[in-house]
C-alpha cells in the first residue's frame, strides 16, 4: 500500500471523558477503573480518564487510575483555567488535554471574548501546566470552522510556550477528507498533531483516516464510537481500517476489541447497533443461503475480517433465507445427524418459522430436530412456581421453585428490576448443576397496545458453549423466564 502514515501512530482514548458525555451515561469510579485497565491492556497510548474539575467522584476515579501503574499515559480534560490544571496535577495525571475555542463563532458567542484574549488565556494555561509538571496537548476546539491562519498562529505560540502536542478538533463533524488534506499538513509540521472527530454527519472514521494520511500522528477515539450527539470516532473501526485496508500494524491487541466493546456497552448501558461494524451482533452473522453456503466453504467469500481476529466467532443464524448447507452445519455443530430426507424436512420447518416472522434460535432448531428425528427429550429443568414483586418502595425480588434433575430447588434473588431478579434467581437455582451466564438479552413487541405480545430472546453460555432461546408471552417477565428455562434445558443436554 502506497499510503504513508507517521511512524508509530498513537491512540488517545476518550471513552471515559467524551464517551461518558453520551446523554444518560454516568460511570462509577470502579467502572471507570475497569475500563481504563482494559484500555491499557489492549495497547492504547493515552487514556483521557475524565475531567478532573467535574466532581469529587470524577477526581477519585482519575486519581485511582493514575496511581494504578498502568502502561498508558493518563490524561485529563481541562479548560484554560488554573483551577482545572491544579485539579489535574493533584490527581497525579501525566498529561492534560487543554481545550481552547479557536473558531470566531465559539470565541465570540460562547466565550464572549476576543481572539487576543483567548490567546492570552491559552498561553497562560500552557505555561502554568508546565510549571505543574504536566505534559500538555493543546487542542483547538471547532478547528474545522476556524480561520486556519489564526489556528496556525495559536498552535505555534502554544508550542513556543511549552505545549508538547497539538490537537485538531472537528467538534461538530463538519470536516471533509478534502479539507483534512489541506488543513492538517501545515499544522503537523509545528508539533505532533492529534485528530479528534465527531460523527454528526457520519464522517468521523473517514475524516480521521484522512487526517492520519495527511500527517496527524494520533487519533482520538472512543470505544463503540460513544460520545455526545452522534458520537466520536470508533476505536475499533480505525484500528481495523488501518490493519486491513492499509496494512498498517497498530500494535493494538485486536483480539481484545470485542471483549472491550462488550464491557463498555454493559457499563454504560448503551446497546450496540446490531449492524455496527466489527462489534455489532450481526457483524459476523450470516443467514442468507447463498452467503452462508459460501462462508461455510470459504470464509473470505463474504468476510473481509476473520472474526477471531477481533475476539469474535462466526454465527450462522437460521430463518426463511437459510438453505440446507447452513442448517446442516448448525445441526452438525449441535451433534445431530440427519439423512437427506430428514434434513429436507428440518429445513422446511425452519423456513416456516422464519415466514412467521420469528427469530429461529438454537433452541428452536433443536426442538425441530428432536421432532423430525423422533428424539425424546426429557427436560432437565421444570418450573413449579414463580413469583416476582416490584414497587416504588421495594427492592425488585423474584422467587422460584424448580425441579432440577427431579430434585426440588427453591431460591430467591433481587435485581435492578423484576426481569433482572428473575434471571438471577434462575441462574442461582441451577448453580449446583452448571455455571450458566446470560450473555445477551433482547426483547421485541410483536403486537401493539398495553396487552402486547412480547418476544424475548436470550443468549446463554456454559463452558464456552453458547445457545440462543426464545420465549413469547404478554407478560415480559414470564416471557423472559420461558426463554431462560428453554435455553438452559437445551444447554444442559449431553449430546457428546
Amino acid at each position: 500500500m502506497s499510503v504513508l502514515f507517521a511512524d508509530n501512530l498513537r491512540f488517545l482514548d476518550t471513552t471515559l471523558r467524551d464517551g461518558e458525555q453520551t446523554p444518560g451515561v454516568s460511570l462509577k469510579p470502579e467502572q471507570k477503573f475497569e475500563i481504563a485497565s482494559r484500555l491499557s491492556d489492549i495497547g492504547v497510548d493515552v487514556i483521557e480518564a475524565g475531567s478532573a474539575a467535574a466532581s469529587d467522584g470524577e477526581r477519585e476515579a482519575i486519581r485511582r487510575i493514575a496511581d494504578a501503574g498502568l502502561s498508558a499515559e493518563i490524561c485529563t480534560f481541562v479548560r484554560a483555567l488554573r483551577t482545572d490544571i491544579d485539579y489535574a496535577a493533584d490527581c497525579n495525571a501525566d498529561s492534560i488535554h487543554l481545550v481552547i475555542p479557536v473558531s470566531d463563532l465559539h470565541i465570540a458567542k460562547k466565550m464572549r471574548k476576543t481572539r487576543d484574549e483567548v490567546v492570552a488565556m491559552a498561553m497562560d494555561a500552557v505555561e502554568y501546566a508546565k510549571e505543574r509538571g504536566l505534559i500538555v496537548e493543546l487542542s483547538g476546539e471547532d478547528a474545522s470552522r476556524a480561520d486556519q491562519k489564526f489556528l496556525h498562529t495559536i498552535f505555534s505560540q502554544g508550542v513556543e510556550h511549552g505545549a508538547d502536542r497539538l490537537c485538531f478538533c472537528d467538534t461538530v463533524g463538519l470536516l471533509t477528507p478534502e479539507k483534512a488534506a489541506e488543513y492538517i499538513p501545515p499544522l503537523a509540521k509545528i508539533a505532533p498533531l492529534s485528530i479528534h472527530c465527531h460523527d454528526d454527519l457520519g464522517f468521523a472514521v473517514t475524516n480521521t483516516m484522512a487526517a492520519l494520511k495527511a500527517g496527524a500522528s494520533c487519533a482520538h477515539v472512543t470505544v463503540n464510537g460513544l460520545g455526545e450527539r452522534a458520537g466520536n470516532t470508533p476505536f475499533e473501526e480505525v484500528v481495523m481500517g488501518l490493519e486491513v485496508l492499509y496494512g498498517y500494524h497498530t500494535r493494538i491487541r485486536k483480539e481484545l476489541l470485542y471483549p472491550l466493546s462488550s464491557l463498555v456497552s454493559r457499563h454504560t448501558g448503551v446497546p450496540l447497533a446490531v449492524n455496527k461494524a466489527i462489534v455489532g451482533e450481526m457483524a459476523f452473522t450470516h443467514e442468507s443461503g447463498i452467503h452462508a453456503h459460501g462462508v461455510i466453504r470459504e470464509p473470505s467469500t463474504y468476510e473481509s475480517v476473520k472474526p477471531e481476529m477481533v475476539g469474535r466467532k462466526r454465527r450462522i443464524v437460521l430463518g426463511k433465507h437459510s438453505g440446507s448447507a447452513s442448517v446442516e452445519a448448525a445441526l452438525h455443530e449441535m451433534n445431530y445427524k440427519a439423512d437427506d430426507r430428514q434434513l429436507k424436512e428440518i429445513v422446511k420447518r425452519v423456513k416456516q418459522l422464519g415466514d412467521e416472522g420469528k427469530r429461529v434460535t438454537d433452541a428452536d432448531l433443536m426442538a425441530v430436530a428432536d421432532a423430525v428425528l423422533a428424539i425424546e427429550c426429557k427436560p432437565i429443568i421444570r418450573m413449579r412456581q414463580f413469583t416476582a414483586v416490584s414497587g416504588s418502595n421495594m427492592i425488585p425480588t423474584a422467587s422460584v421453585t424448580l425441579l432440577v434433575n427431579d430434585v426440588e430447588m427453591t431460591g430467591a434473588a433481587t435485581g435492578d428490576g423484576p426481569v433482572d431478579a428473575a434471571m438471577e434467581v434462575l441462574r442461582k437455582c441451577v448453580g449446583d448443576v452448571a455455571d450458566i451466564r446470560l450473555e445477551e438479552y433482547h426483547v421485541d413487541a410483536i403486537s401493539g397496545g398495553t396487552d402486547a405480545l412480547v418476544e424475548v430472546t436470550v443468549r446463554l453460555s456454559k463452558d464456552g458453549k453458547i445457545i440462543t432461546s426464545r420465549g413469547a408471552r404478554t407478560d415480559i417477565i414470564m416471557a423472559s423466564v420461558e426463554a431462560m428455562i428453554a435455553g438452559m434445558n437445551r444447554l444442559l443436554r449431553d449430546r457428546t
